[in-house]
């Protein structure tokens, strides 16, 4: 079985897939896009995700080792940096995590992340905003009737377009408040 769905938040991916192992289906694969692969199966299975910055290919192989020594299966990764997907068969140990300081470094790399591709979607949004007259659509204003709307509809997706920037740059803030209040919640106790 496939499906297709896209996450701005890992905790909220996580436990979609999470939900999807409760339902019987175990992920088998993850592409770029957004495609994730199930299989059928009976046992119970728990899915973590964990984000990671650039790690080496000898550091990402100790990183690899030392879940795999615990029952984790690797499930995908990029080589660069972004989030790595474990998979097990349900146990006494289900979190990836052992200890307070290792889950709070992970919500400083996610808020790092988060603040990062913000940043990065803030500044594309200046240079596609800095020249406003691009944003107007003069002549679209002066239209009437059927050729108004059909001009409206054919504009429309434009539009939307120059303003995904800045509705990506609000959903990495979300993420980046929301790393943050989890992180400031671990630190109090």
């Amino acid at each position: 079985m496939k499906k297709i769905k896209w996450f701005f938040n890992i905790e909220k991916e996580e436990q979609w897939l999470n939900e999807q192992l409760q339902k019987g289906f175990r992920c088998t694969g993850i592409s770029g896009f957004g495609i994730y692969t199930f299989d059928k199966t009976e046992k119970q299975y728990v899915m973590r995700l964990d984000y990671q910055d650039y790690l080496p290919k000898d550091k990402l192989q100790d990183y690899k080792g030392i879940y795999e020594d615990f029952g984790w299966h690797y499930i995908k990764g990029s080589w660069l940096s972004g989030i790595r997907y474990w998979q097990k068969e349900e146990g006494n140990q289900n979190e990836i995590f052992s200890d307070r300081q290792s889950k709070g470094k992970y919500y400083k790399r996610l808020m790092g992340y988060s603040f990062l591709m913000g940043m990065l979607c803030l500044a594309l949004s200046y240079m596609i905003y800095k020249d406003l007259s691009g944003f107007y659509h003069d002549g679209l204003w002066n239209m009437e009737g059927a050729l108004f709307w059909y001009a409206l509809l054919f504009e429309t997706p434009f539009v939307l377009l120059k303003l995904s920037p800045v509705m990506l740059a609000i959903l990495f803030g979300s993420s980046f408040y929301s790393g943050y209040r989890n992180y400031s919640v671990l630190i109090e106790k």
